[in-house]
């Protein structure tokens, strides 16, 4: 009988053990100065029990908090009004922003809009960046019309002829662009958005499949859109 009653009772402290862990959640978040731009360090959030955490250098805190529980954050000896937890929405992103300015050595950007350059665009300015390499031709003999109106040879060519080693690394210069060039113009064509709606690839296969399939420059370049899209599907 006795054993009956120690199991009992055992059983009993293990259930309300269960139902107070069940009640507790962790509250967390990231607290800002009266800006809403600055994270404010140090700030002490304490509960209704007097258990107590420290937000850190980028503002984050995380505490353990009862249902019923309500908790205050303290800066500098001054305390905000008291957040009951039943009334917080998401307590995994509890933000609040305190009546202080605070300037720290971190705080959120503006809003930032990244805007995407089409491929024409990046190949165009590319080309007018190096429009002088692009247009690069061997030096020939050549002439010009004096101011006086009297024929003679170019000078300025004459001397870039015999500048062999100039002239030559201008040359792989150019090539080095143009293929460079023509690499960026398939993977516009042959791009994985593409790629994906065709042959419904994903993650790893996706990239093995550029990797093992990527098509020529000629053939990117002459094929039309049926075509290359035949290509992928084959």
């Amino acid at each position: 009988m006795r054993s009956v009653l120690k199991i009992i009772l055992l059983c009993g402290c293990f259930v309300a053990k269960t139902n107070f862990l069940s009640a507790q959640l962790l509250l967390s978040g990231t607290i800002y100065d009266s800006s809403k731009i600055n994270y404010v360090p140090w700030v002490k959030v304490m509960n209704n029990a007097g258990k107590f955490a420290y937000s850190d250098s980028m503002g984050r805190y995380s505490i353990l908090v009862a249902e019923k529980d309500s908790v205050t954050f303290t800066f500098r000896n001054k305390s905000t009004q008291k957040f009951a937890v039943q009334t917080i929405t998401d307590p995994n992103h509890f933000d609040i922003s305190i009546l202080i300015p605070y300037r720290g050595k971190y705080n959120t950007m503006k809003e930032v809009i990244v805007h995407t350059k089409s491929y024409r665009q990046d190949s165009i300015e590319n080309r007018e960046t190096y429009a002088k390499i692009y247009s690069f031709q061997k030096p020939t003999l050549q002439t010009s019309i004096s101011p006086s109106g009297v024929p003679g040879a170019d000078l300025d060519e004459i001397i870039n002829m015999f500048r062999f080693r100039r002239n030559k690394s201008l040359k792989k210069f150019q090539l080095r662009l143009e293929l460079e060039e023509q690499e960026k113009y398939v993977t516009y064509r042959f791009n994985k958005t593409l790629i994906k709606r065709i042959t419904h690839l994903e993650g790893e296969s996706l990239n093995m499949f550029i990797m093992r399939y990527r098509p020529t420059y000629e053939f990117t370049s002459l094929a039309d859109e049926l075509t290359f899209n035949q290509y992928i599907l084959n």
